[in-house]
């Protein structure tokens, strides 16, 4: 209004003054027409002219009183994405980040392949547009095409004339009439292949750089913002919406199967949108068929780009320069969405593959796939997302596949404790292999490693039998059972499989489908072992605990006594396998109804247990509800303390909800009235 205001006086004065010098220099006596009338009377037309142009400017729109704010110029950003999902604060933190006084103006967003990090940078240059004068957009994947990028926006900031190595500095030095500026390098490289995109010293000031990179060793350089993948709730809400009729229930078990990968979770959307496949069985597929599935689907700004090709030039470029990592790829392709622990390829008496022989070879081999961002490195682990290893093992031909599950089974059957109830370290180590063990043991196994993954299926029936899960156990049990008794010629390998399943029957109250499991593995294991064999001892043991389910007490005894005495003869008096034949030998006689003889052998049993056992073992839990029940029946009042332990011990180790815990708290409540 004020531009407006002052061109309208102006003209007002021109008009005046140049009437009054046209009359003075013409001396003509008379104007033409209407004209002759401002000759005579110039003021007169002057206060009639201003009071119109005070009426014209009145007149003008409000809007058009205030200039709108021009928009910034920009140069190749992509269109909005109008799907945008959360990351507020991310979005946040980069801004505070970049306009921190004592911040870094070049800020690299590093995160996994597909989880958004191009998004993220554009989503900040139009929700923070008005804060900008300038905003450009540089494909920063191919490192020589950088430059060519930059003489192509130094034409467009009008810098025609630059040779080639002042363009980059020519273009930050224009952008200075711009200020403030927004660059964005995306899918930068190492460092060092874009110092020469980077501003520096004064070019640096007045602007912003983002740069988004899958690459680590950007500390150095500018502040990282690492970016995760989508938590639960940001998955949901992108599927429900980019979905019409999606539950949430059906949305977070896609999102749990694609690991909340935002690009997965888009390429899935636009699966069901062209196909008409319903959430449902979409979902089916994924369970089924997930390796199949990330090659299906495409986004519709970007439909040349798949999850199933993601990381395809990260992996030939690892080919190339560290084919062993590649090896390591493959392998924990195999293995479970769970931390790795690295000694399982280095742990055993020959490495699993050739660079864990060297130290320093390892150490890089493992950092390249952390450098490239395949893969997070933890503390003695490694870290896969769910599918990175789906595209590994799709991309991996059959002979490969089967080759690499034969070298993880003997692995894993090498790093598993297999003394899961006497190695009192044996649980820690299961927890963390358990989900990869259950990973390579799943489907049927290669001919040539069939009869190793049937010892592992026992096993890990064994330890979740030990931490109270007895229903994933007994499948596991009965796989290994079919595998070793197709094998044939594994005698003793059956007799241990029926025994393990023995006992999980008894443990779910089935005394009767325990016992002909028992009897068989004792038979098979007589036949074949020393009479003196610990593991005869065990089937004793079990047979003797199921018999007195049963209520044959008096065919228990023999079998419970004779089972202590080869585990004495063979481990000693404090082993806990002798604990085990104390509890199988306190039970018949408890059941006897003789709790006076059941009190010394448990107390024993607890004794052995407490010695070796961390005190929240499960074992103890066992053993301390047993003699609250034995001591209760000889009316000691001591009995509903041990009765509280072993209850809490059960709450800590199963969950409150766990069969065995509530009835070890009905034990309590009993024993307090």
């Amino acid at each position: 209004m004020g531009r407006r205001l002052v061109g309208t006086v102006t003209g007002l004065l021109v008009l005046f003054l140049g009437s009054l010098a046209f009359n003075a220099a013409s001396g003509q006596s008379h104007w033409p027409g209407p004209l002759d009338f401002v000759r005579v009377h110039p003021w007169v037309v002057l206060l009639l002219l201003v009071p119109l142009a005070g009426i014209e400017l009145w007149l003008q729109p409000r809007g058009g009183r205030t200039p709108r704010p021009t928009p910034p110029g920009t140069y190749r950003l992509p269109p909005r994405n109008t799907h945008f999902t959360g990351r507020d604060a991310t979005l946040r933190e980069l801004r505070q980040r970049l306009t921190a006084s004592d911040g870094v103006a070049i800020q690299a967003v590093h995160g996994l392949g597909g989880v958004g990090k191009t998004q993220l940078a554009v989503e900040y240059a139009y929700r923070y547009r008005s804060k900008y004068q300038f905003v450009a957009f540089i494909d920063a994947e191919d490192p020589d095409l950088v430059a060519s990028q930059f003489t192509s926006l130094a034409r467009e900031l009008g810098l025609v004339e630059v040779s080639a190595d002042q363009v980059v500095p020519g273009v930050y030095g224009k952008l200075g009439d711009r200020r403030p500026w927004l660059i964005i390098l995306d899918n930068g490289e190492k460092p060092g292949t874009l110092v020469h995109a980077l501003p520096s010293g004064d070019l640096a000031r007045h602007g912003h750089v983002v740069v988004t990179t899958r690459m680590s060793g950007w500390s150095g350089t500018a502040g990282v913002v690492d970016l995760e993948v989508f938590s639960r709730q940001e998955s949901v809400e992108l599927l429900v919406r980019r979905v019409p009729g999606t539950s949430a229930e059906t949305a977070a078990g896609i999102a749990e199967q694609l690991g909340d990968l935002p690009l997965a979770l888009e390429q899935a959307a636009g699966y069901m949108d062209y196909n008409q496949t319903s959430p449902e069985e979409y979902l089916a597929l994924l369970t089924s068929r997930l390796d199949d599935m990330i090659a299906r689907g495409e986004l519709a700004d970007r439909p040349a780009v798949v999850v199933s090709t993601l990381w395809q030039l990260s992996v030939r470029r690892l080919e190339r320069e560290q084919p062993q990592a590649v090896r390591l790829l493959e392998l924990c392709a195999l293995l479970a969405p769970e931390p790795i622990p690295l000694d399982l390829f280095t742990g055993g008496s020959e490495p699993l593959i050739t660079a864990a022989a060297d130290p320093l070879t390892w150490d890089t081999t493992v950092g390249a796939l952390a450098g490239l961002g395949l893969a997070r490195r933890e503390e003695s682990a490694l870290v896969l997302h769910r599918l990175v290893q789906a595209a590994i093992r799709a991309s991996m031909t059959g002979e490969a596949l089967a080759a690499a599950r034969v070298r993880l089974c003997r692995a894993l059957l090498a790093a598993v404790p297999h003394d899961i109830h006497g190695d009192p370290d044996a649980r820690p180590r299961w927890h963390r292999l358990l989900a990869h063990v259950l990973t390579v043991t799943k489907g049927e196994p290669p001919a040539e490693c069939a009869a190793e993954t049937a010892v592992l299926l026992r096993l890990a029936s064994e330890f979740l039998l030990q931490i109270g899960d007895r229903h994933l156990a007994r499948p596991l049990c009965e796989r290994a059972l079919a595998l070793d008794e197709a094998l044939g010629g594994r005698d003793a390998e059956v007799a241990f499989d029926l025994i393990a399943l023995a006992q999980i029957h008894r443990d779910l109250g089935a005394p009767g489908t325990a016992r002909p499991l028992a009897e068989r593995a004792l038979s098979l294991h007589e036949a074949s072992l020393p009479a003196q064999s610990p593991a005869i001892a065990t089937d004793l043991a079990t047979l003797a605990r199921t018999l007195c389910m049963l209520g044959e007490h008096a065919t228990a005894l023999p079998l419970a006594e004779r089972a202590l005495r080869i585990d004495e003869a063979a481990y000693g008096p404090e082993s806990p396998y002798v604990s085990f034949d104390l509890v199988a030998l306190a039970t018949v006689h408890f059941d006897l109804g003789d709790p006076a003889t059941a009190v010394p052998l448990i107390s024993r049993a607890l004794r052995i247990r407490e010695a070796i056992y961390d005190p929240g073992h499960l074992y103890i839990g066992y053993a301390l509800l047993f003699k609250a029940r034995a001591l209760h029946a000889l009316d000691d009042s001591s009995a509903v303390e041990f009765a509280r332990r072993g209850a809490q011990n059960l709450r800590t180790q199963l969950g409150r909800t766990h069969p065995k815990t509530v009835e070890a708290f009905a034990l309590v409540d009993q024993l307090e009235r």
